[in-house]
């Protein structure tokens, strides 16, 4: 019985699934956008948010906090000085999920999950 588990299973055993998360969440915090299938995004959603949150106090704790759940340095170099600063006065909500559209090989939703508030790159 599922009484009271949370999050989504994402059809992988808890060390893959875990290294999946990671894995998305520092392409998330590198590139600001990414586009990935419903459930990942929505699971994702979850840790991201967290982390940001986590990352607004910007002290050595939450930084080893940080670390611990996303052992990749420059995302969180970037976490701490580019996307932390940016929610400092949010209270929660820095991510967005869009419906793109369905994957040719097996039909699955896409979405894209972007952080808000993000710099837009000059279209020249």
């Amino acid at each position: 019985m599922r009484h009271r588990l949370i999050g989504r299973k994402l059809n992988r055993r808890p060390d893959k699934r875990r290294r999946l998360i990671r894995s998305l969440m520092g392409a998330l915090l590198r590139h600001d956008r990414i586009t990935t299938t419903e459930a990942r995004g929505k699971e994702l959603r979850r840790h991201v948010e967290r982390l940001i949150t986590t990352a607004r106090r910007g002290d050595l704790h939450s930084r080893r906090l940080a670390l611990a759940t996303l052992p990749d340095p420059p995302a969180v170099d970037r976490l701490f000085h580019v996307v932390a600063p940016r929610y400092k006065t949010r209270p929660g909500g820095y991510t967005r999920l869009t419906r793109v559209g369905m994957r040719l090989g097996d039909g699955a939703t896409l979405v894209q999950i972007e952080l808000l508030d993000r710099e837009v790159e000059a279209a020249s």
